[in-house]
């Protein structure tokens, strides 16, 4: 059905009045990367003439969280009982005989330069495929498994993949030993409870991620079969390439400006070879500028956890994994304090929940953790550094922090803001309903 996918959501994007066209040509060698990264990549954007190909490109449509919410039909506060809902109750998907990205298959003289893959950062190895959707069956149980990668552009029909997800790397590893290829296929145009459900944690739930994103979208994910690998992929998506991730080979891959603005490392990553490429009638290209559109869904994911980690110890009002630190490295939690040690309590459990986090600030439940001005209100008058600040010392961290990757490890950081118990000197000033 016409409602599944991008075509439908960009129709809504343009609807509330959000979507920008830009009809002038654009380069994709840099010039279409700085203009999302104008707007910080929260404005949704369609490039109607690239330069050199003849297909639209879209990006930054999912880095807002209000227009997430919209498009999805839900409101902020129950955000996280419908995720935790979703991956709960997960709902069968619905296998078509034909969809639209059926319209045009290609298995002879593949090649994956022929879309409008940007080159975004004057030190990238080579053109990448940012936002595309790696899909696989896992080898044991046959559950569909779903992720974000980046792809470097090698050959026409040659990709590498950054595979760092564990769960991702043990299934290509353990087809490795069999010197068997693992069957892949990537998916350019989707919506968001796709996008969502992809970053349900697989080694935590178990869970067959087309099966979350039925649940998330309240009807069944029309899917359609590949043409070369056994798998299936969204009916209604715009372009899959579909191919194999070969055993024992391996190429440089990198560098790459990364999330946080700084290059990745150049590293050793396996082979794709793309064997078919299936697309609609005049294709939309979805691209992701590094990388928001990912990383503000993950965000919402994280704060499923952490509200669940910090709901076991303390009366938690809500969580904020912020934008500014990439969506993992810093977060904000409110709770209604009962007790003293509730803060730091709070702290411990907040650090733990999450490898990425790196610093936390506990507040109580007057302060408005979206509003980092109420934030910073509640760090400068109810926090004092001899008594309030917790530090964990060479923690698990992540690659994406330059500074983890020097040594490997982590410091990790926590604020009490929280105020004391029955004192009458924090009672914030209130002017009476006129």
């Amino acid at each position: 059905m016409d409602r599944q996918m991008l075509r439908y959501e960009l129709n809504k994007i343009k609807q509330m009045g959000l979507l920008m066209e830009v009809n002038n040509e654009v380069d994709p060698k840099f010039e279409l990367g700085s203009i999302l990264k104008k707007y910080k990549n929260r404005r949704p954007i369609i490039f109607n003439k690239v330069k050199g190909y003849r297909m639209p490109v879209c990006g930054a449509l999912y880095t807002d969280r209000e227009v997430l919410y919209k498009l999805i039909g839900i409101r902020h506060e129950e955000r996280i009982f419908k995720l935790m809902e979703a991956i709960a109750n997960p709902k069968p998907v619905k296998l078509l005989n034909y969809g639209p990205v059926m319209e045009n298959i290609i298995t002879g003289n593949v090649n994956v330069r022929t879309l409008p893959n940007p080159y975004f950062h004057e030190k990238d190895s080579s053109t990448y495929i940012t936002a595309g959707m790696l899909v696989v069956k896992d080898i044991k149980t046959g559950k569909r498994y779903t992720s974000i990668r980046r792809f470097q552009v090698i050959d026409k029909n040659k990709i590498s993949a950054l595979i760092a997800s564990p769960y991702l790397t043990n299934q290509f590893l353990e087809m490795e030993k069999q010197n068997k290829p693992l069957e892949v296929a990537i998916v350019l145009g989707y919506d968001v409870p796709f996008l969502l459900a992809s970053q349900v944690s697989s080694e935590l739930y178990g869970v067959d991620k087309y099966e979350i994103d039925s649940a998330i979208r309240g009807e069944a994910l029309e899917v359609v079969k590949c043409k070369t690998v056994d798998l299936e992929v969204p009916a209604h998506s715009e372009i899959v390439l579909e191919g194999i991730m070969v055993p024992n080979r391996r190429e440089k891959e990198g560098p790459f400006g990364e999330l946080m603005g700084y290059y990745g490392q150049q590293g050793i990553h396996p082979i794709i070879e793309i064997k078919a490429i299936m697309h609609r009638n005049n294709p939309i290209y979805q691209t992701a500028f590094p990388c928001r559109e990912e990383h503000l869904a993950n965000g919402l994911l994280r704060e499923v956890e952490l509200y669940y980690s910090l709901k076991r110890l303390v009366d938690v009002k809500d969580v904020h994994v912020t934008l500014a630190g990439g969506y993992r490295f810093h977060a904000v939690a409110s709770i209604k304090k009962k007790q003293e040690g509730d803060g730091k309590t709070a702290i411990i459990g907040a650090l733990s929940s999450i490898k990425d986090l790196k610093h936390v600030v506990i507040v109580d439940d007057d302060i408005d953790i979206f509003d980092m001005e109420d934030v910073e209100l509640a760090i400068a008058t109810r926090f004092q550094a001899s008594k309030d600040l917790v530090v964990i010392q060479d923690a698990c961290g992540t690659t994406l922090d330059p500074s983890h990757t020097l040594r490997g490890v982590t410091d990790k950081l926590g604020l009490d803001a929280t105020k004391p118990l029955n004192n009458e000197r924090f009672e914030r000033c209130k002017i009476p309903k006129v």
